[in-house]
């Protein structure tokens, strides 16, 4: 049986969020400099992509460039910035034709002026879409997105806009980055690592976790649908017993 037919397609994860790694160790492997491994990268981005929004998928978010990142070689980083402009420029008509909205989290002002101008004419162009969300994580680092919030919540408290008795799960997911998405319910990461880097550290609280080997330049879309799989054949249980979600939570399961 193909491995698309083994997928329910009733009890797929609503958000699923992915680390890209790998990118210079493929490369390496085949001895080209790791700005090639990026390159091929970007045709991994679009078959998850494309494959995300026919099989249903409706949020998927990619760890495109970390905070951290920009310690790299500058001669990398550019190069990575200048991929982003044009990769947003060559697939925002293929976003559009496949109904996918782009959406940004991280620290946009951080990003050289020309990125920010066409990562913003593409979600302005796809604002309309209704399909796919897809989030792309740039100059993202989880801790500092948990630290400006909760400044954003202090300053409202000492405003008095705000009563600290009032700070809640609710209030808090409001002031994050991600606040008009749901949380993840399943993070994939590629090529071997077993670690989460600083991504999305509060919205993983109760994420499954699957991790391959697979570089990423490698990930297409029949390992999406094997990660979907492995998903589905988890129970999903939120602090209860087993017994008590054969009982009573059938969405849970």
């Amino acid at each position: 049986m193909d491995i698309l037919e083994s997928i329910d397609r009733s009890k797929l994860p609503k958000h699923v969020a992915i680390i890209m790694d790998g990118n210079g160790r493929w490369a390496k492997e085949r001895g080209k400099d790791r700005v090639y491994g990026h390159h091929e990268g970007v045709l991994s981005v679009r078959d998850i992509v494309n494959a995300s929004a026919e099989i249903g998928i409706q949020y998927l978010t990619l760890y495109a460039f970390s905070a951290e990142n920009w310690n790299r070689p500058k001669a990398e980083v550019d190069a990575l910035m200048e991929l982003l402009v044009n990769t947003i420029r060559k697939e925002i008509d293929e976003l559009k034709k496949n109904n996918v909205r782009l959406h940004i989290i991280g620290d946009f002002a951080s990003l050289p002026e020309i990125c920010q101008k066409e990562l913003n004419e593409g979600m302005d162009m796809t604002a309309m879409n209704t399909g796919l969300n897809l989030v792309l994580a740039l100059s993202y680092s989880s801790r500092q997105e948990i630290v400006n919030a909760s400044k954003r919540i202090a300053k409202k408290v000492a405003d008095g806009t705000l009563k600290a008795e009032d700070v809640n799960e609710t209030v808090f997911n409001e002031h994050l980055y991600t606040s008009q998405f749901p949380d993840p319910e399943l993070m994939i990461r590629t090529s071997g690592e077993y670690r989460i880097s600083n991504y999305l550290l509060y919205q993983l609280a109760y994420a499954e976790l699957y991790f391959t080997s697979v570089h990423w330049p490698d990930f297409r879309k029949n390992n999406l649908y094997e990660a979907l799989l492995n998903y589905q054949q988890r129970e999903r249980r939120f602090g209860k017993t087993s017994e008590q979600i054969q009982t009573n939570s059938p969405q849970h399961v």
